[in-house]
């Protein structure tokens, strides 16, 4: 599970679990020493972490105070529990996007100064996949095949002084009909654009970690030849 708190991820791995190589830089063991903000630094990973380590560490990411972390992976002896308690800690907002695609370029959007790609809220009765078609139409004014999966997100946000955790769940699509695309602007959309790889690639210097996640995803799981 990976979530990401003030635009840094934090991903929970299972006791039998291990960061992948090459991600991590500094590791604490949260057993022989307390976690402090002042030990968070660039790609962290934590062992043994508990239910209170975790309120620290949700503190501690959602502050204003600038810090060094890039990213924070732990350990934790019961991942089920560890899940449950931090959807306890939010209101959950479900949702579904797409990463549209016509031949070899994919389909971004500009909205509040930052390059995202097209979702929304499910609506009751909705399943996930008619969510994530209905959205991508909507905002961007195409029409879609929906595809496979690609991964499930989650972020969180502050609205009216109330926390929230949203669920994105996202699907690779391709292209049916663009001849009349334009960005939806009463949900504050500026700009819909078709990208190559290469301008994926610096759009999303100037986009979400989250959203770095989708595409990683995406062509990790190789989406683009076989899609279903």
């Amino acid at each position: 599970m990976i979530i990401f708190i003030n635009d840094i991820p934090l991903r929970i791995l299972k006791p039998d679990e291990q960061p992948e190589e090459g991600r991590i830089n500094h590791t604490l063991d949260a057993n022989q020493e307390s976690v402090t903000q002042a030990k968070l630094i660039h790609h962290v990973f934590i062992q043994n972490v508990k239910e209170n380590d975790l309120n620290l560490l949700l503190e501690y990411l959602d502050s204003k105070v600038p810090t060094s972390v890039l990213s924070v992976t732990v350990s934790v002896a019961n991942y089920e529990f560890a899940k449950n308690f931090l959807r306890n800690k939010f209101k959950i907002v479900k949702s579904a996007g797409g990463l549209v695609r016509k031949k070899e370029k994919s389909l971004m959007i500009y909205r509040m100064k930052k390059w995202d790609l097209p979702k929304g809220k499910k609506e009751k009765g909705e399943g996930y996949r008619q969510t994530a078609v209905r959205e991508v139409e909507e905002e961007c004014n195409i029409t879609v095949k929906i595809g496979k999966k690609i991964c499930t997100t989650w972020h969180t946000y502050t609205m009216n002084k109330r926390s929230f955790l949203k669920r994105t769940r996202w699907y690779v699509m391709e292209i049916q009909d663009d001849s009349k695309m334009k960005p939806q602007a009463d949900e504050d959309i500026e700009e819909v654009r078709w990208m190559s790889e290469k301008e994926v690639y610096h759009a999303l210097e100037h986009s979400y970690k989250s959203i770095s996640y989708v595409f990683e995803r995406f062509y990790a799981l190789d989406a683009l030849k076989s899609p279903k």
